[in-house]
């Protein structure tokens, strides 16, 4: 259509576009925009509060100076990406009562619940535990600021996990009933120890630790590949990074290839796809019941990436015993800077076939996507969110990278988490009169 043409429709040609967009398939786009990406922020949360706390015992026990000084820098570098994922997570909750109000409707009392849990029990706990971590610092005694750090972490993997047993529940629902068209919860056992739930969460614990190792190996790679001064530092953080990528990356494997065994008969395919689609089709009607393309390119790049990362870590296997050249191997150094994404691809590829792969289905065979739609929202409503949400997504993950980076380049020396304040420092004298 000419511009001219285009101008004299005006508004009226804007209002046709908008109703031309799919609202469903909008809002699921925005869900996937949001969740994607505050689960990137996730994993190196998850992996990096391990290691700091990990580390910080060992300064603890053994009065290591080095080791003190690690926990300062890769603490704060943590503390950068928790913070802006904090808001991240609180966006995408927002969507719940903005476009899923059939979500909640039919299966809130179910799906709610472990929801109510994470924030009630762990990330309440975790926000203030980690404030007094922050803000304790040679205030507290030293075990004590221990406890604080472990505190944070295992409530993280808490939050994850109550998290998980409400994506669980949504991929193989069990241990409810439905009542006038609504979810009852009928078996809270079987709700939280949903091997959908189980196994992803290892899944997700593990490949957390594995964000976390390859994005410290990055970094460190990334100092010494510039001949920095701090060598002892970034030669102890290089090793802490490869021995959890060694260490995690097969169980990331493992526990990955574990859950195609509770994977939805349409998203695997064969003679159990055909005939899942022939029972969904007598009881709800016919509709596209197989896994979309997309689940199965996620699948491919999933494995793609766990094959990349599994040469990786045998490659610093194979360096691991030789320190030297975890100094001096410039080559390596640049392997382990460029390797860093990969763990997040692989998230992100899992994840889409994780999640595409159940549609049409909000909840397997319980709920259709379409049903869990909130009622009255149209196209250019979901329209003018999906955009907010995109901007501020993407302001965020900018600022993120760019904080990440910030103070990863400044080293050690630029570490101001548990700096005593300036007037700590250098008290002023009183003046003499």
């Amino acid at each position: 259509m000419r511009a001219e043409d285009r101008g004299a429709l005006g508004p009226d040609f804007l209002e046709c576009v908008v109703m031309d967009v799919d609202p469903l398939m909008l809002a699921r786009v925005q869900f996937a925009l949001t969740a994607g990406t505050h689960f990137l922020f996730v994993a190196l949360t998850l992996g990096l509060a391990t290691l700091v706390a990990l580390t910080q015992t060992r300064a603890a026990v053994s009065g290591s100076a080095v080791h003190a000084r690690m926990v300062r820098f890769w603490g704060q570098l943590y503390v950068v990406n928790y913070a802006v994922g904090i808001v991240t997570g609180l966006v995408m909750e927002f969507q719940f009562g903005l476009n899923w109000s059939g979500l909640s409707r039919v299966s809130g009392s179910v799906f709610g619940a472990p929801l109510a849990l994470e924030t009630i029990i762990a990330f309440f706990v975790e926000s203030t535990f980690l404030g007094l971590w922050i803000f304790g610092w040679d205030r507290l005694n030293r075990w004590v600021h221990l406890a604080l750090i472990w505190v944070v972490t295992l409530t993280a993997y808490l939050s994850a996990y109550f998290v998980l047993v409400a994506n669980g529940w949504l991929q193989r629902p069990v241990g409810f009933e439905m009542v006038d068209g609504t979810a009852r919860l009928t078996d809270a056992g079987a709700l939280l120890t949903n091997p959908t739930a189980l196994l992803a969460f290892f899944h997700v614990l593990f490949g957390g630790l594995l964000t976390a190792g390859f994005f410290m190996a990055g970094v460190s790679g990334f100092h010494l590949l510039r001949r920095t001064a701090e060598v002892e530092f970034f030669r102890r953080s290089m090793r802490i990074g490869l021995l959890t990528v060694i260490v995690t990356v097969m169980p990331v494997v493992m526990f990955g290839g574990m859950q195609f065994r509770y994977v939805q008969p349409t998203k695997g395919g064969g003679g159990d796809a055909a005939a899942a689609v022939a029972d969904f089709t007598a009881r709800f009607g016919p509709d596209d019941y197989t896994a979309p393309s997309a689940a199965a390119v996620g699948e491919g790049l999933m494995v793609s990436m766990w094959g990349l990362m599994v040469l990786v870590a045998g490659v610093a296997l194979v360096k691991f015993p030789f320190g030297r050249w975890l100094v001096r191997g410039r080559v390596f150094h640049v392997l382990m800077i460029a390797a860093v994404p990969l763990p997040y691809v692989a998230m992100v590829s899992g994840w889409v076939f994780r999640e595409v792969g159940r549609q049409p289905w909000m909840v397997y065979g319980v709920l259709k996507t379409r049903d869990a739609l909130s009622p009255g929202v149209g196209a250019g409503t979901v329209a003018v969110s999906f955009v907010a949400f995109s901007v501020l997504f993407a302001v965020l993950f900018g600022v993120n990278a760019w904080l990440l980076a910030r103070f990863a380049r400044r080293g050690p020396e630029g570490a101001g988490l548990g700096a005593a304040p300036p007037a700590e420092r250098a008290p002023m004298l009183s003046p003499t009169f």
